[in-house]
């Protein structure tokens, strides 16, 4: 095996020179290959002789776009595909890496010297099959005589891999489950926090008796990030005589108005440095993140163990929550009730949210950082690179 940087083809639906769009994830995956040893180029997302159909999408309303454009990509995968080993011919590549957009490895099928990769939090089936899906109602769409066909596509291009990145014990458990695929080409790497580095906080609000608890709410979709629970959360301390606060940052949930108790910030933009101010000071100020979610991942509970903030969440998903590590995971059904128990715990003992504090700025040092991501992946993508050299 050498040491020398490996010349990656990056591939995904989306150019991860835009920060913003899946969270940011792609962006920062693209830049952790980079900095840990990897030559990286950015394949064209085109759709090569099918390219005008893709244009066409894009002028579809977005709700339509978003549900068409990937089915239609699966179903036109061996003939893009061409396009792609086109470009793969061209550059002499050690690895091809796919992140999040399965359906751009339809097709390509397997690829001799080079080295295939995929990293997503979900494919489309292991989503739709799982608790998280199935709570959005996707199982009853009109989609759902299309789903054999797509897990069949699905299976065919996860067996042509040579390496399965997983962020999650609950992807890998479910594409084991789905597509009977358990070997060692499946890796369990988490992935890392959508901000820079976050220096050893310092100037943190420390939980008082007495002193009001602070609790913070990130996400653009009140409802399935569970914002109604953290409202309700939120009036369950204040019943018990314990002073609370709740910041909403990502989005202004209808009927629910800015006041002493409750402050919104409705979209922060973390690439100014004015917003990013806002939000890593409601991340210092909070004692805990409360984002009881149906969801593949969660990267807000990845930036708030980088602030050493503990996260309070349902155990569903891959929602990367330790319990007693950094924060806690509530069974499902978990009511306000349930999560107030857990805080007033902690209200009536501050040093063992002091403790839980450093537990969680740990687990970001270790796990939840994309250089931490970035040196895992390289070391397998080296190993399987040496193997079929």
């Amino acid at each position: 095996m050498t040491d020398r940087p490996l010349k990656i083809a990056y591939l995904c639906d989306i150019t991860p020179l835009n920060p913003n769009l899946y969270s940011g994830g792609n962006a920062r995956m693209y830049q952790a290959l980079q900095r840990h040893g990897g030559e990286v180029t950015i394949l064209s997302n085109s759709w090569h002789m099918a390219e005008p159909l893709r244009r066409l999408m894009h002028v579809l309303p977005e709700a339509l776009n978003l549900r068409m454009r990937w089915r239609l990509h699966l179903l036109l995968g061996r003939l893009i595909a061409r396009g792609v080993r086109r470009e793969l011919a061209q550059g002499d590549f050690d690895v091809l890496f796919c992140a999040y957009s399965i359906q751009s490895m339809a097709g390509v099928g397997r690829l001799g010297a080079v080295v295939s990769a995929f990293t997503t939090d979900a494919t489309p089936t292991t989503y739709k099959q799982s608790q998280v899906g199935q709570s959005f109602g996707s199982y009853l769409s009109a989609s759902r005589y299309l789903d054999p066909w797509i897990a069949r596509q699905e299976k065919r291009v996860l067996n042509d891999l040579d390496l399965i990145l997983s962020p999650t014990h609950w992807l890998r458990d479910g594409i084991e489950n789905t597509f009977a695929i358990a070997d060692e080409r499946v890796q369990i790497i988490p992935w890392g926090a959508n901000i820079d580095p976050v220096a050893t906080c310092e100037d943190i609000n420390p939980l008082r008796s007495g002193a009001p608890v602070e609790l913070l709410f990130v996400g653009r979709d009140w409802h399935s990030k569970g914002g109604p629970l953290a409202l309700a959360v939120l009036a369950g301390l204040q019943t018990q005589d314990l002073p609370a606060h709740l910041t909403i940052i990502g989005c202004a949930p209808e009927g629910v108005e800015a006041g002493a108790d409750i402050k919104i910030y409705p979209q922060l933009d973390k690439s100014k440095p004015d917003d990013m101010a806002i939000f890593e000071t409601a991340f210092k100020h909070a004692h805990f993140l409360i984002n009881p979610s149906f969801e593949s991942f969660g990267f807000a509970f990845c930036e708030a163990s980088a602030y050493g903030l503990p996260s309070l969440a349902f155990r569903v998903g891959g929602v990367p929550v330790k319990d007693r590590v950094n924060g806690h995971a509530l069974p499902l059904g978990s009511s306000a009730d349930n999560f107030v128990a857990v805080i007033s715990d902690y209200v009536a003992n501050p040093v063992t949210h002091t403790a839980l504090r450093k537990t969680a700025r740990t687990e970001y040092e270790t796990h939840l950082n994309w250089d931490a991501w970035g040196r895992a992946v390289m070391d397998q993508l080296r190993s399987r690179v040496a193997d079929k050299r």
